[in-house]
C-alpha cells in the first residue's frame, strides 16, 4: 500500500485502471459526426432508388415524358398503372399463386426444420452423429441441376406447385441456427417434463418453442422471403404461363419479354406508361418483405447470435 501511495499520479492511475481498448472509449464530436454521417449516406443510398421506384410507379404517362424516363420530383400522383395490374389478369393472378405458395411453403419449411432440429439438439437420439454429418455434407457437395430436374420430372412435379415448394424446403443452414438454439435451453426444464409424463412433441411445443419465439421469428422469416422471391424453380418446372408466380411476371414485364394482352394494348395506345407498369410490380414485389421485415427486426440480433453460440 506504502509503495503504490508513493507513486507518481499518473503512474497511480495507470496501475489502478489500465486504459480500455480503443472500441470501447467514448467517442470524440468528430467520431460521432463521422458515423452520423456515414449512416446518412448509407440511408440515402438505400433509399434513393426505393423513392424513385415508387414515385416513377405513381406518375402519368406525360410526367415520364417529361423527365425523360425515372421520375425524381414527383408531379401529381396517379394509380392508373395499380389499377391495370390489380384488375384480375395475370399479375393479380401471379401475386395470389406468390401469397400462397408462400404461405404453404414457410409452414412446410418450418415444420420439418424445427422438427430436424428439435430430434438434432437430442445428442442421445438414434442416429443422432450420422443423420448430422449427412445434412452438413449437403452444404458443401450438391448433386446439381440436371440430376436434380430429372428427380422432380421423374416424381410427376413438373408443371405443379408442389415443385416451386418441394425442391428448396429445406435449408441446412437454418436447420443449425435452430438445432444451436435448441441446445441452449436448460436441459433440467426437459427433463423435468419428461419426469411429469409429457412426450418429445409435448416438451417441443409446450416448452421449446415458447422458448425460441426469437430465432423461430427469424428462420420463419428466411424462408418466407425466400419463397417470395424464388424464380428459377418456376422458370424450370413451370410451362404453363397461368401458373407463373409474381417474380416471373415481373421478370416478363420488366425484360418486355410478354406482358398481359391488357396491358399491351393500354401501352401501345398510350394511355399507360410501360415504366410506369414495371415499376409498379417492383413495388408489389417488395412490399410485403418491407412491412414484414421491421416487425422480426427486434428479434434478429437475439435469434441469430444466440442460436450460433452452440452447435
Amino acid at each position: 500500500m506504502t509503495a503504490v501511495i508513493g507513486k507518481p499520479v499518473r503512474e497511480r492511475r495507470r496501475w489502478a485502471a489500465p486504459a480500455r481498448p480503443v472500441w470501447e472509449e467514448k467517442p470524440t464530436g468528430a467520431g460521432l459526426a463521422g458515423k452520423g454521417l456515414v449512416l446518412t449516406l448509407a440511408c440515402l443510398a438505400i433509399l434513393f432508388p426505393l423513392w424513385i421506384v415508387v414515385v416513377t410507379s405513381l406518375s402519368s404517362r406525360k410526367t415520364i415524358d417529361e423527365a425523360g424516363g425515372l421520375v425524381m420530383v414527383p408531379k401529381g400522383v396517379t394509380f392508373v398503372a395499380y389499377q391495370e395490374l390489380l384488375g384480375g389478369g395475370q399479375v393479380t393472378r401471379a401475386a395470389v399463386v406468390s401469397i400462397l405458395v408462400t404461405l404453404v411453403g414457410t409452414l412446410f419449411s418450418m415444420t420439418v426444420s424445427v422438427l430436424c432440429a428439435y430430434g438434432l439438439s437430442r445428442t442421445g437420439s438414434l442416429g443422432h452423429r450420422w443423420i448430422l454429418m449427412t445434412l452438413l455434407a449437403t452444404m458443401f457437395f450438391s448433386a446439381g441441376l440436371i440430376p436434380t430436374y430429372l428427380l422432380v420430372q421423374t416424381l410427376g412435379l413438373t408443371d405443379t406447385y408442389l415443385a416451386l415448394i418441394l425442391p428448396s424446403a429445406v435449408s441446412v443452414f437454418n436447420i443449425l441456427v435452430l438445432r444451436g438454439f435448441f441446445m441452449n435451453i436448460s436441459p433440467e426444464l426437459v427433463d423435468s417434463a419428461r419426469i411429469d409424463g409429457a412426450g418429445d412433441l409435448r416438451i417441443l411445443w409446450q416448452i421449446v418453442m415458447p422458448l425460441s419465439r426469437a430465432v423461430l421469428a427469424v428462420i420463419t422469416l428466411f424462408y418466407a422471403v425466400g419463397y417470395w422471391s424464388a424464380w428459377f424453380n418456376a422458370s424450370l418446372y413451370l410451362n404453363d404461363q397461368s401458373m407463373l408466380p409474381l417474380q416471373n411476371v415481373m421478370i416478363q414485364l420488366v425484360q418486355k419479354q410478354q406482358a398481359p394482352v391488357g396491358l399491351a394494348q393500354s401501352i401501345k395506345t398510350g394511355q399507360l406508361s410501360g415504366l410506369a407498369v414495371q415499376m409498379a410490380v417492383m413495388v408489389l414485389a417488395l412490399l410485403p418483405v418491407a412491412v414484414l421485415s421491421p416487425f422480426v427486426q427486434k428479434h434478429f440480433r437475439k435469434g441469430m447470435l444466440t442460436g450460433a453460440v452452440k452447435g
